[in-house]
């Protein structure tokens, strides 16, 4: 039986899957645990700065800004 080149690696144990640097609005508020509304309320307020492309309506997120935006949030006593 022929294994294929994924098979093959995930034998090996090779796993480099691909994510996105840029999530939509949706896949951004599941990220951080928060409804799309209080994600989009976020942005508003200029909390999470977001990504527009020429002509397109859809605001995507950088995953480094809802990085920085855990650190700044973070709490310690």
């Amino acid at each position: 039986m022929r294994q294929t080149s994924k098979g093959l690696q995930r034998a090996q144990g090779i796993c480099n899957p691909m994510t996105p640097r840029l999530l939509t609005l949706k896949d951004a508020a599941q990220w951080l645990g928060l409804t799309v509304w209080a994600m989009r309320e976020r942005v508003w307020q200029g909390a999470i700065p977001y990504v527009r492309f020429d002509g397109g309506r859809k605001l995507y997120i950088d995953t480094k800004d809802l990085e920085r935006f855990i650190e700044q949030h973070k709490e310690r006593n």
